[in-house]
């Protein structure tokens, strides 16, 4: 079994409130759940109105759908143009770590 994460750390336009970055941050969220079947959430900066963080895992049993789906969704990030994305923690993990 591998398990794959990736934070994703963003800043966001031109937000003045935090409902503002919830009405940019959660449509990305609930597409990365519903196009590449990962468990994702906003987990960081959340009293911050310019920035946000995103965590995001997948479960596979080979390291190349793995790879395959995290290259997706990083690209996915990386296409919003709400967005700016400042960086990307990748990290594989298998059932011996």
């Amino acid at each position: 079994m591998y398990v794959g994460t990736l934070s994703f750390d963003l800043l966001l336009g031109d937000v003045h409130s935090l409902k503002e970055k919830r009405s940019l941050v959660r449509p990305i969220v609930a597409e990365l759940r519903r196009k590449y079947a990962v468990s994702v959430a906003e987990t960081g900066n959340q009293d911050l109105h310019r920035r946000a963080e995103i965590g995001l895992a997948v479960v596979s049993g080979d390291t190349e759908h793995l790879t395959d789906v995290l290259d997706r969704c990083e690209r996915f990030v990386a296409a919003r143009p709400e967005v700016e994305l400042l960086s990307v923690r990748r990290r594989l993990h298998t059932d011996e770590d």
